[in-house]
């Protein structure tokens, strides 16, 4: 399946054992079945009641997700672009994260939100093509899942979907139609764990979302030198897989964060300042960091292609990494 494909896949396995979930989001319904169709022909299965098109109003859709999600409902509201999320942040951020901390833990808030980020495929502008998870890791009560196949696509929503608090669900739309194998039956991933792609002992790549791919071109080439690198798919960033990201890089003595957000201040200097705090002694240099540049994203495909991280990017700091 394709990570669109995979995505339907789930949303129907998960309404289908769950009466309790269903979806909401602005052109979610047939025909459209959303902007890139992943919820094509669940409206004409499970009728408008469980996929309900809304409105073009954020607040709107959070809010309401959020109150069902109080009174019992799993719902999984579509945020259709990633930058979108702007404008509904005090719902998420000041309401459905700290909805069971206010309560003393006497309800829960088990909303999913899904959203597409949409950046380096060419020419949809500043406004439609970024990568936000730091704005949303930085808020205590929300989990944050960016899967880089279609079977983690498939295991992570699923979990989301079934977690008693709020997760946010980032689609790389770079990846939406590349091709993986993904299980039929019923399939999880558990929140907080990472997964090793690539098996390396010179230095460790931490990455997740669609520069897991560009990492892994990366470490190809960088073996063709002599250089083993292994690449660590965070998949989840709330709760993250402190133990797994320290063990590898303790092994490896040296680490180098990739991802598509704008490097200054983004996931990557956590990352960096964790390491360095935990593992001062073992690092042989210091943590280095790949993102995306500080600029507005230009609406130019050359100039975009300049702004986010590839292989190449990865592979010069790498090589920087290891010299002597």
């Amino acid at each position: 399946m394709s990570m669109c494909e995979a995505i339907n896949h789930t949303l129907d396995q998960a309404m289908a054992s769950d009466e309790r979930v269903f979806l909401m989001g602005e052109d979610i319904h047939d025909p459209a079945g959303g902007v890139v169709k992943a919820t094509a022909g669940l409206s004409t299965k499970y009728g408008l009641e469980r996929v309900r098109p809304t409105p073009i109003a954020e607040q709107a859709i959070v809010g309401a997700g959020i109150g069902a999600a109080l009174a019992g409902m799993r719902p999984v509201a579509e945020i259709m672009i990633n930058d979108f999320l702007a404008v509904c942040m005090d719902q998420v951020t000041n309401h459905a994260a700290k909805l069971r901390y206010m309560s003393g833990g006497r309800t829960s808030v088990p909303l999913t939100i899904r959203t597409l980020t949409a950046g380096n495929v060419g020419s949809f502008g500043a406004q439609h093509s970024q990568s936000l998870e730091d704005w949303l890791t930085h808020t205590p009560g929300l989990k944050v899942v960016f899967p880089s196949t279609p079977a983690e696509a498939k295991g992570l929503l699923r979990s989301c979907i079934e977690d008693e608090d709020p997760c946010i669900f980032f689609e790389s739309m770079r990846l939406y139609f590349a091709p993986g194998p993904v299980p039929l039956g019923e399939y999880r991933i558990p929140l907080g764990l990472a997964d090793v792609k690539r098996p390396g002992s010179d230095l460790t790549i931490l990455t997740y979302g669609w520069t897991v791919a560009e990492a892994l071109g990366a470490a190809e080439q960088l073996a063709g030198e002599g250089i083993e690198a292994e690449v660590l798919d965070l998949r989840s960033l709330v709760p993250l897989d402190r133990e797994a990201i320290l063990a590898s890089v303790a092994r490896t003595g040296r680490a180098l964060v990739a991802h598509a957000a704008v490097e200054f201040c983004g996931f990557g200097a956590e990352l960096a300042a964790m390491l360095h705090q935990e593992l001062h002694a073992e690092l042989q240099r210091p943590v280095a960091r790949v993102g995306a540049a500080y600029t507005p994203i230009p609406f130019a495909q050359s100039l975009e292609a300049g702004h986010f991280p590839d292989a190449a990017r990865i592979v010069a700091a790498a090589r920087a990494l290891m010299a002597d």
